[in-house]
């Protein structure tokens, strides 16, 4: 099965039951009438923000009040570091509303993020807040990186990257840049090759743009010794350059 055709009539009826479980004043026919019957000839994006278009319509206009509704939403925790891309794809479209509408409350989106991706990614929704609040948001984000979930630590990496695929270029690393090197400096022995390859990727993104930060990062890393851990991120963030 393609991604988007996850998200069918079926999709739609079973997310609006959830919905309606934690928000009793959620307009559930109405939400089903105007979706159902109307994405089969929609690719996988299209989709996904047909369904948030229609969210507001059938919510209450309180941003605060969904998304503490959406809290009780999630259900449990993923059991292994990779299992975001097993399981939890009927959150994707939570993901994006929060994406759309996240700075109306910008650190109550944070929080719930934070929640998010212990289910599913929310490294798309990170990087609007990321843009309109780069230091406060970066603040937050250092701190995940000591956090004791794998996929907390992985998004503080992975939603600040320059090049994230399917997303608009995000140049907070270069504007925000000690806060940026301090987040990926917190990550660079993380015994999880999940979190591994998100640094990997980061140095990658930026070898691309700045290759001498890239340099300037390794070098201070190798000041306070080496890790398999760091080595292997160092090869897999350079692993475009020529030698």
């Amino acid at each position: 099965m393609k991604h988007k055709d996850y998200y069918n009539d079926d999709y739609i009826y079973s997310l609006s039951q959830k919905i309606l479980s934690v928000m009793p004043g959620f307009e559930q026919e109405n939400f089903c009438r105007s979706l159902i019957g109307r994405l089969e000839d929609k690719e996988l994006f299209a989709r996904l923000d047909c369904i948030v278009d229609a969210m507001p319509d059938n919510m209450t206009g309180d941003y605060s009040k969904n998304i503490q509704a959406f809290f009780h939403l999630l259900g449990p925790e993923l059991a292994q570091p990779e299992g975001m891309f097993n399981y939890g794809w009927w959150l994707w479209p939570i993901g994006r509303y929060v994406e759309r509408f996240g700075n109306e409350n910008w650190s109550l989106s944070l929080s719930f993020l934070k929640e998010l991706t212990k289910r599913f990614t929310g490294e798309y929704a990170v990087r609007p807040l990321l843009r309109e609040h780069p230091k406060e948001v970066m603040d937050e984000l250092i701190k995940w990186t000591l956090d004791e979930n794998v996929h907390v630590r992985r998004l503080a990496s992975e939603g600040v990257r320059i090049r994230l695929p399917w997303s608009k270029k995000l140049y907070v690393a270069l504007e925000e840049f000690e806060r940026y090197m301090n987040i990926l400096t917190n990550l660079k022995d993380d015994p999880e090759k999940f979190v591994q390859k998100s640094v990997g990727n980061n140095l990658n993104d930026l070898y691309k743009d700045e290759p001498e930060k890239a340099d300037f990062i390794i070098s201070q890393w190798k000041k306070s010794g080496q890790s398999k851990a760091q080595d292997w991120i160092i090869k897999h963030g350079r692993r475009n350059q020529k030698s």
